[in-house]
């Protein structure tokens, strides 16, 4: 569930090439073009401002389910918009609640069946209207490329905000835990268990992707491998074009040195018999606010 960190694995690897060669290059190229595969309409947006070295905003969206080949669609239990900042150097993470409560054809609907009734660019579509923002992308991933990703980086290691079992799992407060790829997951998916429920499991989901770019700072080419990039063609897609890649790769990876981390915060709320976060039109403004203050921080 920390889905946002692929683009920066494919980003970081085409910094590389150089390095690696032809071979390389035509694996990450094979590689995006089945990504790109279920959406052939590419970000213009995301190519005009990478071209350009400004910062960009990305919706990026976890599903429930485990491949991309699937039968059940799924819905996005984790929907965070990435701010990309090169000038300030800063990467901005905000976690929007999953169960927020929208209007969809008139219809009361929860934030994430935006893309289980549409597609992505619905998601897409439907952030824009809530938090009156541009995006630039956005980037779908499910849980089996998320353990993939986590593996193919070594592991990574993070210190619980609380002490919890889950699926075999158990995690200590402050205490610093290595995770492979599948404790990484039960870390990051558990929620019942969370006094803060799904605000914990954003907090957690935050702390793995965080875990993920400090490793991959450490060591760029850890995830440009054969095995991960076929991998990561089944369990990924998105509309960021090849060039975008190229640009984020080349005059980006400065944007990691800060990392910043936000949720947008609402109420509960149960409307025949359905619950939804209710958010304040001053928290919608508030996120919209530092969405902004991201995209023009210096």
């Amino acid at each position: 569930m920390l889905k946002r960190i692929l683009l920066w694995v494919l980003g970081i690897a085409l910094a590389v090439i150089v390095v690696f060669g032809g071979v390389a290059a035509y694996k990450i190229h094979e590689t995006t073009s089945q990504i790109h595969s279920m959406d052939s309409l590419l970000s213009k947006s995301s190519d005009s401002k990478t071209n350009a070295g400004k910062s960009v905003a990305y919706l990026l969206l976890g599903t429930d389910t485990g491949e991309l080949g699937r039968t059940y669609k799924g819905r996005t239990d984790t929907m965070m918009v990435m701010v990309v900042n090169p000038d300030s150097k800063t990467t901005t993470m905000i976690s929007l609640q999953r169960d927020t409560r929208i209007q969809i054809d008139g219809t009361d609907a929860k934030l994430n069946a935006a893309y289980a009734l549409g597609n992505a660019s619905q998601a897409v579509d439907t952030v824009n209207q809530l938090l009156n923002i541009k995006l630039d992308g956005y980037l779908l991933v499910n849980m089996k490329g998320v353990e993939q990703l986590v593996d193919a980086v070594g592991g990574v290691s993070v210190k619980s905000p609380l002490t919890f079992s889950y699926e075999d799992y158990s995690f200590i407060k402050n205490q610093e835990t290595k995770l492979d790829g599948k404790a990484a997951l039960a870390f990051s998916r558990m929620r019942y268990d969370d006094p803060r429920g799904d605000y914990g499991r954003q907090v957690r989901q935050q702390l793995v992707i965080e875990a993920v770019m400090n490793k991959l700072k450490t060591n760029p080419t850890s995830a440009l491998n054969s095995t991960f990039l076929n991998s990561v063609s089944d369990n990924v897609r998105s509309n960021i074009s090849l060039t975008s890649l190229r640009n984020l790769a080349s005059k980006y990876r400065g944007a990691a040195s800060t990392i910043n981390r936000d949720q947008m915060n609402g109420t509960g709320s149960m409307i025949n018999g359905v619950s939804y976060q209710e958010m304040s039109s001053d928290e919608i403004q508030r996120v919209h606010n530092e969405i902004e203050n991201a995209m023009d921080a210096n």
